[in-house]
């Protein structure tokens, strides 16, 4: 283990020792935070990964594919801190202790920009998450770990992600936020799951569940029989749609209704309620559901909770946990659209409790453009029209299968963008504040050659015009 590695997990044990979180949860959440930062790397930092952490490098990409959701977000056990009650020195100290591993982590094996980049960018959600008021820049967390011009323009931009938006901030108002500080409406909220991107059927269904519920409370209000309306929900679809964008706002929503009290969001997947005891799931997965009471608990890739006997302690005491504090809890289970209807029919308690399913369809070219556009608005980036036709292109070139990842994949590109585009300007001494914004074709990855028939000239893919 490297010596940078092995001191940013002392301080990770120390403050998950002072929080109350099991150090096997801890451990193989850090290594997956650590691969998912290492995720865009070729395969000798899987080597270095797992003599850091020593695991098997054949772990390093299913690892990695969890952790890389955790550079835009809190990690799981973060996130339960944080919805746990008021902020803490118990959830700064973690998130710090995070913010210090990825620090660590951007240098092993052979560290490039984009991982230098990763990174920043990872350590910044988990101080955002806590603190989303006073966190640093992704610009201040790497300056740093690569010496590149990557100061934010003088008036005021950065070179950091969209800050927490009002749904993260509901997510998170019994933690980070200011007490005094009002929470968003139900029309803020309701405006602002309209304001998302596509997914014109998804808001349909939202509305729809929020008026249901609505009218379902005036009536009990009043003294009349409820319709024993389920809050539970099923979100199916692809990686990168925005199910965990919009259980957010769930949480909020249900919070603005009045059918939950606090209305946080406490996010996990089956490593996080899954044991490697018989007898301990049950435990370990109350202990989340306990966290969870009074907002939403969001699991991701349900599915996999189905496949051995582990998992299935965790569903039956999901399916307790739903009894039980059905006034003051609401699951929403995600994952893959046919691995999810099997996932519901296999259990008789899963199938008389979730009776609604939203699919998230994938998004379209033009949606994902203005994905793009909205996240370089958000950072303050302005991309040419050139880099707007350059990003069509590698879309026209991309498998449309379940492994793309839609707009998680635009963000690996508008990360990957900022860091070439800090390289570009190395040289310059003083950018003007357009050269800081502008984000030229160039900064996008290059668009891969065909290879054309009868062994002619390979050209470039030209972008549609």
């Amino acid at each position: 283990m490297t010596a940078d590695v092995a001191t940013a997990l002392g301080e990770l044990r120390a403050a998950g020792a002072a929080a109350g979180v099991d150090e096997g949860t801890l451990i193989d959440e850090a290594a997956a935070f650590a691969a998912g930062i290492c995720a865009d790397d070729g395969g000798s930092t899987a080597d270095a990964w797992a003599r850091a952490f020593g695991r098997p490098a054949s772990l390093f990409a299913s690892a990695a594919a969890r952790g890389r959701a955790w550079r835009s977000g809190p990690t799981p056990t973060l996130a339960r801190l944080l919805g746990s009650g008021p902020a803490s020195s118990t959830a700064s100290g973690y998130a710090q202790a995070l913010v210090d591993l990825a620090a660590a982590v951007a240098t092993i094996g052979a560290p490039d920009l984009e991982r230098i980049n990763a990174a920043g960018f990872a350590a910044s959600a988990q101080l955002r998450a806590v603190t989303p008021e006073t966190a640093p820049t992704v610009a201040d967390l790497i300056r740093p770990l690569a010496r590149v011009p990557i100061d934010p323009p003088a008036s005021g931009g950065t070179t950091e992600a969209a800050p927490p938006t009002a749904q993260q901030q509901a997510a998170a108002s019994t933690a980070a936020a200011d007490p005094a500080k009002p929470l968003p409406t139900l029309k803020e909220l309701l405006d602002e799951l309209d304001a998302l991107i596509g997914l014109a059927g998804v808001k349909d269904e939202i509305h729809k569940q929020a008026e249901l519920l609505r009218v379902d409370k005036l009536r009990t209000e009043k003294g009349m029989k409820s319709a024993d309306v389920t809050k539970h929900l099923v979100f199916s679809g692809n990686p990168g749609t925005g199910k965990t964008t919009v259980a957010r706002l769930v949480a909020g929503i249900y919070r603005a209704l009045g059918i939950l009290e606090k209305g946080q969001l406490i996010e996990t997947d089956r490593s996080g309620l899954v044991a490697g005891y018989v007898g301990q799931t049950a435990l370990k997965t109350a202990d989340v559901v306990k966290s969870a009471i009074g907002g939403v608990l969001f699991v991701d890739e349900a599915y996999a909770l189905a496949s051995d006997d582990f998992g299935q302690e965790a569903i039956d005491t999901l399916v307790k946990a739903m009894e039980d504090h059905r006034e003051e809890l609401v699951l929403i289970v995600a994952g893959y659209t046919g691995e999810m209807a099997i996932f519901i029919s296999s259990n008789p308690g899963l199938e008389s409790r979730f009776r609604t399913t939203i699919e998230f369809p994938d998004y379209t070219d033009d949606e994902l453009l203005a994905i793009f556009h909205s996240l370089c608005n958000g950072a303050d980036f302005s991309p040419t029209k050139e880099c707007d036709d350059r990003l069509r292109g590698l879309l026209a070139r991309q498998v449309r299968d379940r492994s793309f990842g839609n707009a998680r994949w635009v963000r690996n590109q508008f990360e990957a963008a900022v860091v070439r585009q800090a390289w570009r300007l190395r040289d310059i001494p003083d950018p003007t504040v357009e050269q800081l914004r502008e984000l030229q074709p160039d900064d996008l990855e290059a668009i891969a050659p065909l290879t054309p028939p009868d062994g002619a000239t390979p050209t470039e893919v030209s972008p549609p015009a």
